[in-house]
């Protein structure tokens, strides 16, 4: 009897949350130990499909470094990273969009599906839904020019096309997006999932936006920060308070959010459920970021 009143009180917590969100749309990163470890994959899809089964329309877009990766030592093709970013030629590009499109996006896929939902895989190209343009990555010297450096098929979000999306979530499909965009002329670019991910939140005109990662969230020290405002955040970027792979995380989650996002957040996706102990309980997990 006591842990049936526990779960009706955790249910009446969540109803608040429930009735903000029906209707709305939340776009979710997925990635790190949720894409790996068999128990984070189904507690990831369930949490999925119980949101839009009580009236939310969830939107996902996905990573994949390290299968690509593992797919380009296998065919033995070089890695070569800039800044964090992979070099990408044509035959990189080739493997790039295998592998995210032809692989992972369908694992995930048939991983909903298999759990109740009802998913549908995109790419940028179907409906040309990202269209992209070449990055430039300029690099300052001290007492040099500055090096421009080629990434090759690397590319940035030049606008997202949400026809197709808003089609698919009308008749209760869940979008399942890999960061393959298309410029126009044809050419293929690899995206950082992150940057796609706050594009079409804004595209949308999101709710929420998450990205799924493999620390507590936004940390200060030892001490997990809970609640950033934008001031707070950008603050906290020029004092170095916030470093290395959680700056451009950060600064995505700041860009949803001067567009028009109410709410950003940066949790742990190696905790089971992580979407729902976030979006539906008082305390939530992680580090939002808030206008």
């Amino acid at each position: 009897m006591q842990e049936a009143a526990e779960k009706a009180r955790v249910l009446l917590e969540s109803l608040p949350y429930m009735r903000e969100f029906s209707g709305q749309t939340v776009v979710i990163k997925y990635g790190g130990s949720a894409m790996i470890e068999e128990r984070l994959k189904q507690s990831f899809a369930l949490n999925v499909v119980l949101l839009k089964y009580i009236g939310i329309n969830p939107v996902i877009v996905h990573g994949g470094g390290p299968q690509i990766g593992k797919m380009l030592t296998q065919l033995g093709i070089d890695s070569d990273f800039k800044q964090g970013l992979r070099v990408t030629d044509s035959a990189t590009m080739d493997v790039v969009e295998m592998v995210l499109v032809g692989k992972v996006n369908k694992e995930i896929v048939n991983l909903i599906n298999q759990s109740g939902g009802l998913a549908v895989g995109l790419s940028g190209k179907d409906g040309r839904l990202i269209e992209a343009e070449k990055m430039e990555m300029v690099l300052s010297k001290k007492d040099a020019p500055p090096e421009i450096i080629d990434l090759g098929r690397v590319g940035e979000v030049r606008c997202i096309r949400t026809m197709l999306l808003d089609s698919l979530q009308q008749r209760g499909f869940i979008p399942i997006i890999a960061p393959v965009g298309v410029d126009e002329e044809g050419y293929t670019y690899n995206i950082n999932a992150d940057d796609v991910t706050a594009a079409v939140a804004e595209a949308l005109e999101a709710k929420r936006m998450i990205l799924l990662t493999d620390v507590e969230g936004v940390m200060a020290g030892e001490t997990l920060l809970s609640s950033l405002s934008r001031r707070e955040a950008v603050r906290a970027i020029e004092e170095e308070e916030i470093q290395g792979g959680m700056i451009p995380k950060v600064k995505c989650c700041l860009e949803a959010v001067e567009s028009g996002v109410d709410k950003t957040h940066i949790i742990d996706g190696r905790v089971e459920n992580s979407i729902l102990l976030e979006m539906f309980t008082n305390a939530g997990i992680g580090t939002e970021i808030v206008p």
